[in-house]
């Protein structure tokens, strides 16, 4: 239960970093490519075990953690393009509600258990993530054409949780997890890299020290959420409650901070949405008691 609560914890942090990232006017995409490499270093100085580029270089969780870096990069452009175009509602929807396919996942590959009670708890937490995700009573902007984005966010924040779950599972030994999601973090330095490159060819956006102070303070929990999340997976027989648990516990404790540390204000269906929250946990113990 402590590894869920530090991944609760990390990936809640990261939220209240982004906040600050607009309040200080921190470059985002330079932030996030020193964030990827703080996030690495971390993951290095925790290795458990010596580091050899040959030997890792031969890990079978290598091209996965490839692909996680290139998936990490592709939904945060994603995010980025579904915010300027359909409004930050429609990203937080996207994202949020994209735990619905790690947990068909999970319950149909793992033919985990499932009961009336469980069924219900899962059903609810949708609607709570949903609901929590809204910033107005309506979606700004979303017409057919524009849907692409949005979908993009959905499927790939999924995909993403869904391959930890899968790698993690079938590819990475009880030693390597520090190395695994450092490698995850490595990759998407390196794209994001090439990114922030183009950006000043194109742009000629000055990097400043704020800048990399901002990444600094993203990587740390950046990193420690995938850390943990992994060990929360591996502690736990039910991997389906895992997600919805981190999920929803990461809409309430984001909330929360929104509403003491950033005046953030709630519409109705935002309270809604934390009732709902609160109820799906309940729920969801429940059914593992």
């Amino acid at each position: 239960m402590i590894y869920l609560l530090f991944s609760i914890i990390s990936s809640s942090l990261i939220y209240t970093v982004f906040k600050l990232l607009g309040k200080f006017n921190i470059n985002t995409l330079y932030a996030i490519v020193i964030n990827y490499y703080t996030a690495f270093f971390a993951g290095y100085l925790l290795l458990e075990r010596d580091f050899k580029v040959t030997d890792w270089l031969q890990q079978s969780f290598f091209l996965s953690a490839l692909l996680l870096g290139v998936l990490f990069i592709s939904v945060f452009k994603l995010m980025a393009e579904t915010t300027r175009i359909s409004g930050l509602s429609a990203v937080s929807v996207a994202s949020k509600m994209s735990l619905a396919i790690p947990v068909v996942f999970v319950i149909i590959y793992y033919q985990e258990s499932l009961n009336f009670l469980k069924v219900i708890g899962i059903i609810t937490a949708l609607i709570a993530v949903y609901f929590s995700a809204l910033k107005s009573n309506k979606l700004k902007n979303i017409r057919l054409k524009t849907l692409l984005f949005p979908l993009g966010v959905f499927f790939g924040s999924g995909i993403i949780e869904t391959l930890i779950k899968f790698v993690e599972e079938h590819q990475v030994a009880n030693s390597d997890v520090a190395l695994f999601s450092m490698s995850i973090f490595f990759f998407a330095a390196i794209i994001g890299s090439i990114a922030g490159i183009i950006q000043y060819k194109r742009k000629a956006i000055p990097f400043k020290k704020k800048d990399l102070l901002g990444g600094i303070a993203l990587g740390i929990p950046n990193y420690f959420s995938v850390y943990f999340f992994v060990l929360a997976l591996r502690s736990f027989k039910d991997a389906s409650m895992v997600f919805i648990v981190n999920n929803v516990s990461i809409v309430l404790l984001s909330t929360l901070i929104g509403i003491i540390f950033f005046k953030e204000k709630l519409i109705r269906k935002n309270w809604w949405g934390i009732l709902l929250a609160i109820i799906s946990l309940i729920l969801i113990t429940l059914t593992n008691q």
